[in-house]
C-alpha cells in the first residue's frame, strides 16, 4: 500500500473542490518523553514502537494555503520564497501532489517560531498545520485520528502536533497504518514545564530520516530499543497519572539518552550532542545532586529540553539565563 491508498481510504468521494479561497492553521512543536525512533515502513511512516509526547504551546508553525492559478505551486518559509529545488519545495511539492485531484496548485505560507531542523519537531508542526489547513480549505471535516494518519504520511511525529498536552502515537500493527495515529491523553498537568535550551540552532548534518535508517540497519542495541520502550511507556504513563515529576523526569531522561545511545553504536556513528550539549547535561546532574528537581530529554538534535516544575522555574533561569520557558 502507498499513500495514496491511504488518502483515498479517508477522503473516499469527498470532493476536492474548494470551500474557502484561502486558510490558516496553527499546529505547535511536540517533544516526545518516549521516543520515536525506527520505522517498520519507511513509506507510510510506520513506527516500531509507541510513542508518548508533550506539545510546546503556542511553539510551533502557523501555515497559511491558498490555490492559485498558476502552473507551479510557491512556498514561502517565515516570508521568504523558497527556490523550486530546495529540499524544503521538493519535500512539500510531493506531499501536495498527493491531492491534486485536479492538478490544482498551491501557495503555502510557513511561519516557524522555533529553528528550523534542528531537532525541535519543525517538519511535525508543519505537516500538522498544513493538514489542518488542508482540511479547513476543503471542508473535510475528518476526525482528527483520520487528521494524524494525513500528518503522519508528511512526517511521522507530525501526527502528534494535532494536540495540546500530552499525546499517545499507537504504533499500530496493520500494514496499512490505519491503527497507527496520535490521541490525546486526557490529562493535565499545570505546574510541569518545559524549558528550550538552544545550544546550537543551526541545521543539523544529518536528519532525522537518515540516522533512523542508519541506526535500525547497523546499531546492535536496536534491538534492545523496543523492550525498554515499551517498559518506559508504562512507567511514563503512570508517572503522568500519578503527577509524580521525578518518576516522569528519570524515564524520560533515559529514554532519550538510551535513544542516543542506539545513534553512537550506528556505523558510522551518529552523534548529535556537542561540547555546549554535554557541558549542559553535567550542569543538570549537578544541579540535581544538590537537590533541584531537574531533568532533560533531547531529540536528534543538540538542543536540550529541560524538565521541571514552575516552583523551580526562577532557579532554572538563574543557572541556565538562555533558556526559554513553555508554560
Amino acid at each position: 500500500m502507498n499513500k495514496s491508498d491511504v488518502i483515498n481510504l479517508i477522503l473516499k468521494d469527498r470532493k476536492n473542490t474548494p470551500k474557502t479561497h484561502s486558510t490558516a492553521k496553527f499546529a505547535p512543536s511536540n517533544i516526545a518523553l518516549i521516543k520515536y525512533w525506527g520505522k517498520r515502513d519507511n513509506i507510510l511512516n510506520l513506527p516500531m514502537t509507541d510513542s508518548l509526547s508533550l506539545s510546546l504551546g503556542n511553539k510551533g508553525a502557523t501555515t497559511s494555503i491558498e490555490i492559485i492559478d498558476k502552473e507551479n505551486d510557491e512556498f514561502y518559509l517565515n516570508n521568504e520564497i523558497q527556490n523550486a529545488d530546495s529540499p524544503f519545495s521538493l519535500r512539500l511539492s510531493a506531499y501536495l501532489d498527493l491531492f491534486r485531484f485536479k492538478e490544482e496548485h498551491y501557495r503555502v505560507r510557513t511561519q516557524l517560531n522555533i529553528p528550523l531542523a534542528a531537532g525541535l519537531a519543525s517538519s511535525a508542526c508543519g505537516f500538522a498545520a498544513l493538514v489542518l489547513a488542508l482540511n479547513d480549505l476543503y471542508a473535510w471535516e475528518l476526525s482528527l485520528s483520520e487528521l494524524s494518519i494525513l500528518a503522519r504520511l508528511g512526517s511521522g511525529s507530525a501526527c502528534r502536533s494535532l494536540y495540546k498536552g500530552f499525546a499517545w502515537w499507537q504504533k499500530g500493527i496493520h500494514a496499512n497504518g490505519m491503527d497507527s495515529y496520535a490521541i490525546p491523553l486526557e490529562t493535565e498537568w499545570p505546574e510541569l514545564r518545559i524549558g528550550l535550551l538552544i545550544v546550537d540552532g543551526s541545521k543539523k548534518l544529518i536528519d532525522s530520516r537518515s540516522a533512523m535508517e542508519r541506526t535500525v540497519k547497523t546499531s546492535q542495541l536496536y534491538a534492545m530499543w523496543a523492550h525498554q520502550v515499551a517498559h518506559d511507556f508504562i512507567v511514563l504513563n503512570e508517572a503522568i497519572l500519578d503527577k509524580d515529576f521525578v518518576r516522569l523526569g528519570e524515564v524520560s531522561e533515559h529514554n532519550a539518552l538510551s535513544m542516543h545511545a542506539t545513534m553512537i553504536s550506528a556505523w558510522p556513528p551518529i552523534v548529535y550532542s556537542n561540547a555546549d550539549t554535554v557541558n549542559a547535561m553535567h550542569a543538570i546532574w549537578e544541579l540535581r545532586k544538590q537537590g533541584l528537581e531537574l531533568y532533560f530529554t533531547q531529540d536528534a538534535g543538540p538542543n536540550l529540553k529541560l524538565l521541571f516544575l514552575e516552583k523551580d522555574s526562577a532557579v532554572v533561569k538563574e543557572h541556565f539565563p538562555g533558556v526559554e520557558i513553555i508554560d
